[in-house]
């Protein structure tokens, strides 16, 4: 997988922010790269969570289809309405692509909130994340890569519990189709960035996400879609969960390679345990820490790993308001 590297869109926010030095020839400037590729997946990541949170309190009136259909529908207006992307101009493979791309991110979204609607949500990040994890084993040229893979995934089975046994099949059968699509999603995820400006590809790909899901949201909840405490709580679902944790991946797959992104991504069962405790106040285990530390660990050291074979030996850099 060849690296991802595009003008930066927009500069970060200044503010307590590690970022690395791994700048390419032609890169943004360093005031422009404050937050970094790092920080825009966490902060995707901690976007998710929180959204998911949000889903899960409003599956039971809505359904898990009616929660996509409104998760994905209405993030495509807001993108829409923000990005205004241009239609013309675009080849075959550039449409192509952003299909694609629209079609596996409601692939993505469906499966994993059938999967939610069967087992813990924890152990549904934790198993979606096995594609993620794959992708990065399967596209790496260098054996310290695989190290750090197989580091992070046991961090990911160590945070399980050992209870997959214990999982309804079918939700946990839709967990690991779900974490397959998370995997093409980072593939097409980067190759919409390279071939649309800003965010266009995202808005219009989200414009075919949300036309696969209507008519499944339509048939499962129909009319309780358009109830407005639903459509308010649907909004925070779609700007949580889609708006700016896709906008920030995107970004992030212009700076980092695809394989060094997908080991990142295993810190979603960390952030999702930090999440329980901090806002549900879900006591963790040793354990439960533990894998935690196993998966930051191997996903600094998959991004360390990169930035020495890019630039030699680099420092990281902390910037303070």
């Amino acid at each position: 997988m060849d690296e991802v590297r595009s003008p930066v869109v927009g500069a970060a926010e200044p503010g307590a922010a590690v970022a690395l030095e791994a700048a390419a020839p032609g890169a943004a400037p360093r005031g422009r790269r404050s937050l970094g590729p790092v920080g825009l997946v966490v902060a995707g990541g901690l976007s998710v969570q929180f959204g998911a949170a949000v889903a899960i309190m409003l599956m039971p009136r809505a359904g898990a289809l009616g929660v996509v259909t409104l998760r994905l529908v209405l993030a495509a207006l807001v993108l829409l309405i923000i990005c205004r992307p241009r239609l013309r101009g675009h080849s075959r493979a550039d449409w192509g692509t952003v299909v694609a791309f629209g079609s596996v991110m409601a692939a993505m979204n469906i499966l994993f909130y059938q999967a939610a609607d069967r087992i813990p949500l924890g152990a549904a990040v934790t198993l979606e994340v096995l594609g993620p994890l794959a992708l990065s084993v399967i596209v790496s040229r260098r054996l310290v890569n695989l190290v750090w893979a197989g580091l992070a995934l046991a961090g990911v089975v160590l945070l399980s519990g050992g209870g997959f046994d214990r999982l309804d099949p079918v939700g946990a059968a839709f967990a690991l189709a779900a974490g397959a699509m998370w995997a093409a999603y980072i593939v097409f995820s980067a190759r919409t960035g390279r071939r649309f400006p800003q965010a266009d590809g995202l808005a219009l790909a989200m414009v075919v996400g949300a036309l696969i899901s209507l008519p499944l949201g339509i048939a499962e909840s129909g009319a309780r879609l358009i109830d407005p405490e639903i459509l308010l709580l649907g909004l925070g679902v779609a700007v949580l969960s889609s708006v700016l944790p896709y906008t920030l991946e995107l970004l992030a797959l212009r700076r980092l390679p695809a394989q060094t992104f997908a080991v990142l991504m295993s810190l979603e069962p960390a952030i999702a345990a930090a999440a329980g405790f901090l806002v549900l106040h879900q006591a963790l285990s040793t354990t439960d820490a533990l894998a935690i530390a196993l998966v930051i660990a191997a996903s600094m050291g998959a991004v360390r790993t990169q930035a020495r074979k890019a630039h030699g030996p680099v420092e990281p850099r902390v910037n303070a308001e």
